[in-house]
């Protein structure tokens, strides 16, 4: 019989640092993912990405945007153009489809789950960041099973 969660003892101080250390560095890039899809979420319905609209649909400010833009810059993963906005390099149009692509997949599973598609997204937008690799394809698996006809 399975133990209650609340019963399990700790698991070794290596392990559990290692937990937290994931944690923080997911915290770290989820901010790079989240700007790098919005930025090619807006490219691509409206033709065009600028601070101004990040900031408006993240609710931060545009200094908040503009100097999360200049580490994005740094980090080789937006472009900025005189006049014409806000563009993704080729590694961050990379980083920016595979986060739309996990994001998709943790609300596919919480719809499968049973939550409304509005908890849904909402929820996905802090799990997509923290979720394991391991997790994830468990959620690919049990869709799979689920979406599979004849089972």
């Amino acid at each position: 019989m399975r133990r209650a969660l609340a019963e399990r003892p700790l698991p070794s101080a290596d392990d559990h640092a290692a937990r937290f250390a994931r944690q923080r560095e997911a915290d770290r890039t989820a901010t790079a993912e989240d700007y790098v899809e919005l930025i090619a979420d807006l490219l691509r319905e409206e033709g065009e990405a600028r601070a101004v609209d990040l900031a408006r649909r993240m609710g931060v400010s545009q200094a908040t945007v503009t100097a999360t833009i200049g580490r994005l810059q740094r980090d080789g993963l937006v472009e900025t153009k005189p006049y014409r906005g806000l563009f993704l390099t080729e590694e961050g149009g990379r980083l920016a489809a595979a986060a739309k692509a996990r994001h998709d997949l943790v609300v596919r599973f919480l719809l499968a789950l049973g939550l409304d598609h509005e908890t849904a997204e909402a929820d996905a937008e802090g799990v997509e960041h923290h979720v394991s690799e391991k997790a994830l394809k468990a959620f690919a698996r049990f869709l799979a099973d689920r979406e599979t006809p004849g089972r």
